[in-house]
């Protein structure tokens, strides 16, 4: 706890660091090299990104019985959630490659080592809580919404899900609730992860200028949530297996577009 304390504290020598505006070539840009880094790379990146799969098979093994069926879909789409600590070892990858470094499947963890290790794991905490809150939002809407019941089957919670009112408010009003969280994680994750693998910076910092670059770019990065909700819903397709692929091409991209969304050469703290 005191570590992610001192992670996350601001303090007198905070920056506030500035952020460009970018266009939806950049995305596209970010997109292409991604997926050119995981041709190059795909035996290691698939590997790594097994990880992810295997996650997602755990969550439906434990949530398909009957108690835990309606908790199912905001788990194993809660998970998405989660995505951007998995894909910090990619963001090593990328710098490492970038700076001319070995750069291989053995160095995935390397990101213990970076300088703001401890930021990493103040951020991973704060996406950790908004998971866990996605889980209680979701519970809670369930209840309000459907009471105590209990399904018998698979059958018997879909055929109440897609038939009835309570059903499709359930779809509606959680898909919606979702949304929010997902757009939250977005802001807070999208530049700060990356730039605590590749400067020395604070979590504070690294939060501050992530949500300043989202909100400067509110558009296009909707377009962007979308674009990863539905090659994560892809990759998903069968059994998670796809995100090995996905979670790899997603995480390059990511990489990509923070060095478009940041000036990374005006910047002493990403000289190391």
């Amino acid at each position: 706890m005191a570590v992610t304390n001192v992670a996350f504290a601001a303090n007198q020598s905070d920056r506030t660091i500035p952020v460009r505006k970018i266009t939806a070539e950049d995305l596209n840009f970010a997109l292409r090299e991604g997926w050119n880094d995981f041709l190059e790379k795909r035996g290691d990146l698939i590997v790594a990104g097994l990880i992810y799969p295997l996650i997602g098979l755990i969550t439906a093994a434990v949530t398909l019985g009957s108690r835990f069926l309606p908790l199912f879909y905001p788990v194993a789409a809660g998970i998405s959630l989660l995505g951007p600590i998995v894909a910090v070892g990619f963001y090593e990858l990328a710098r490492r490659r970038e700076a001319g470094l070995e750069s291989n499947w053995t160095h995935f963890f390397d990101v213990r080592k970076r300088p703001s290790a401890p930021g990493i794991v103040a951020v991973a905490g704060l996406l950790i809580a908004i998971f866990v809150g996605w889980i209680f939002a979701a519970s809670l809407l369930f209840v309000t919404l459907w009471g105590g019941y209990v399904p018998t089957s698979i059958g018997d919670f879909a055929t109440r899900l897609f038939t009835t009112g309570e059903g499709w408010a359930l779809i509606i009003v959680g898909n919606a609730v979702g949304a929010l969280f997902a757009a939250l994680v977005l802001a807070v994750s999208l530049v700060s992860l990356p730039m605590l693998v590749d400067c020395t910076i604070s979590g504070h910092e690294a939060v501050s200028t992530s949500v300043r670059a989202f909100l400067a770019n509110a558009g296009l990065m909707v377009r962007w949530g979308l674009t990863i909700a539905v090659l994560l819903l892809l990759g998903s397709i069968p059994l998670f297996i796809g995100l090995a692929v996905v979670l790899p091409v997603l995480g390059y991209a990511t990489w990509h577009l923070y060095t478009r969304l940041i000036d990374r050469s005006a910047l002493e703290i990403c000289k190391d």
